[in-house]
């Protein structure tokens, strides 16, 4: 396994991170053991969660993705061998019934109600990376593309939620903070504010990142590298689109974007996704690498990623993804990927 540096920290996470959304969902309590089980086995030492897992966030399944990990903690007590990472929801209608029974807010209430939740939830103490899910403001993500500015709009300050992020840092209970789903403004608005009011600063963004939306190269990625913010992958596979399970428009009854659970979230599920995805799966053939370990490959190579979250359902996939950690792509593959993305740049934002 090869381990990078959590931005400007000592902390070295594993390139394979290990996503848990499914954890609740599709998969059991005792296959999410399993997983872990396996995963530190193979050297992955960083397992990512939220409070709103599993996905899609239900009232009557709301964190039991925390609680599967804090029960796993519990019974095997290897706390110090994970780097654990956890988030807060931002803002959604939706999820009133998160916390206190109002839209979730990050302003200073919720942020220390929020993580006080999580650590009885994962039964620790502390938590090495606590991250912001999403933005309290109106901006892109979720494959929102154009933005719309709203004068009026009212959104919990940057300042605000950095100052009580930076609180729970200095009690002991969060380590180091990250964000996640954030713009290149926002990013860059944490760091001035930790510098210039002597704050904790951010260091980590965990965003989509993958051969059909490489939007991240756009202006984070600079950010990234120049300011020592590590890139924390996720959706790596795009839903396993790029796993090559879909080639040709192919319909397995088990594969996750053609199950019922799954069918609000239908990000990479368009007519260019799924040609750039063939002509991905094409190229791996031609030079015998499976399609998922190429894709999973070419994330684990950029300079800006420090670990790359996969989602697995099953341990021969699990392997599998770990496995990719081993795979150097020669030149002519990483051309053809320039080829394809050249051709079809940024199907899924």
């Amino acid at each position: 396994m090869i381990y990078k540096k959590l931005g400007k920290t000592d902390i070295g996470l594993s390139v394979i991170g290990l996503g848990t959304m499914t954890w609740g969902h599709q998969n059991s309590q005792a296959e999410a053991f399993a997983q872990m089980d396996f995963a530190l086995a193979n050297g992955v030492n960083f397992f990512d969660v939220a409070e709103l897992y599993p996905v899609p966030g239900k009232p009557e399944t709301y964190a039991e993705t925390e609680k599967i990990i804090g029960r796993w903690l519990k019974q095997f007590g290897r706390r110090d061998e994970v780097i654990l990472a956890t988030k807060i929801a931002g803002p959604s209608p939706g999820l009133r019934y998160m916390r206190n029974g109002e839209i979730p807010r990050l302003n200073r209430a919720n942020i220390i109600l929020a993580v006080e939740q999580s650590l009885q939830r994962l039964e620790t103490d502390y938590i090495d990376l606590y991250q912001v899910h999403w933005p309290d403001r109106n901006t892109n993500f979720f494959g929102r593309l154009g933005y719309s500015h709203n004068e009026d709009e009212h959104f919990t300050p940057i300042e605000e939620t950095l100052a009580a992020l930076d609180e729970l840092v200095k009690s002991g209970k969060v380590r180091h903070i990250g964000l996640s789903n954030e713009t290149p403004w926002g990013v860059n608005k944490y760091l001035e504010l930790a510098k210039y009011n002597n704050l904790t600063r951010v260091v980590s963004v965990q965003n989509p990142y993958n051969l059909v939306n490489r939007t991240y190269e756009v202006g984070l990625a600079e950010i990234s590298m120049r300011e020592k913010v590590s890139l924390l992958a996720y959706s790596p596979l795009a839903f396993g689109l790029l796993s090559g399970k879909y080639y040709a428009g192919a319909k397995p009854k088990d594969a996750r974007l053609n199950m019922p659970l799954y069918k609000p979230l239908q990000r990479y599920n368009n007519p260019e996704t799924q040609k750039a995805s063939d002509a991905y799966t094409d190229l791996a053939k031609e030079h015998g690498l499976e399609p998922a370990q190429m894709a999973l490959a070419f994330i684990n190579s950029r300079p800006f990623v420090s670990s790359n979250i996969i989602g697995a359902t099953n341990l021969e996939q699990l392997k599998m993804n770990i496995d990719s950690a081993d795979i150097k792509l020669s030149d002519e593959v990483l051309a053809g990927i320039e080829a394809i993305h050249k051709s079809q740049p940024n199907p899924a934002p």
